[in-house]
């Protein structure tokens, strides 16, 4: 799957008013990565108990692998990142942050739709982690993530690629025993 092709991503059913692309991150973009993810994060961490200005940065940076990375350019500028990390049985999808001034504008769902046409086109199943009570859970909702598990901080959710062709009704359902 090529999310990194720099090339605008507006798509029917993906209503953006910004024009915006992806492109591969690199090793140099790990501060400012680090310095969104301490800004958009921090409400709910906060809410949670859970704060910690240098903690919240230090743990994207020894996270950040840019090969799975792609950055979020509007009209051109940095305005946010997400990581789609292969693992052994699907995706993982990590650090998805875009900046208070692009937020709500349908940008979230235009990149994740993206990211989710992929790994439906290889029918991966992609999985997540969101803070509970973080608003970004009702994105996830919208694109078919249901929850799997949850813990006190975190809920883990899992979406698995739809079904690929019409299914036919009308074929009888049978089944062999063989002994």
């Amino acid at each position: 799957m090529d999310t990194n092709t720099g090339t605008k991503k507006t798509e029917p059913g993906r209503r953006t008013d910004l024009e915006w692309a992806l492109r591969a991150a690199e090793p140099a973009d790990v501060e400012a990565i680090a310095e969104l993810r301490a800004v958009v994060m921090r409400p709910d961490l906060e809410r949670l108990g859970r704060y910690d200005a240098h903690r919240v940065r230090q743990r994207l940076r020894d996270g950040f692998r840019p090969e799975h990375t792609s950055v979020v350019l509007v009209a051109g500028a940095f305005a946010g990142c997400v990581a789609l990390r292969p693992s052994g049985d699907g995706h993982w999808l990590e650090h998805f942050y875009l900046t208070p001034a692009v937020q709500g504008r349908g940008l979230g769902s235009a990149v994740l739709g993206t990211l989710l046409s992929g790994t439906d086109a290889t029918g991966t199943a992609v999985r997540l982690n969101v803070l509970r009570g973080s608003p970004a859970r009702r994105l996830y909702e919208r694109h078919g993530f249901t929850v799997e598990t949850q813990d006190p901080t975190d809920v883990f959710m899992l979406r698995t690629p739809p079904r690929t062709g019409p299914r036919d009704e009308s074929a009888p359902v049978t089944s062999s025993s063989r002994g």
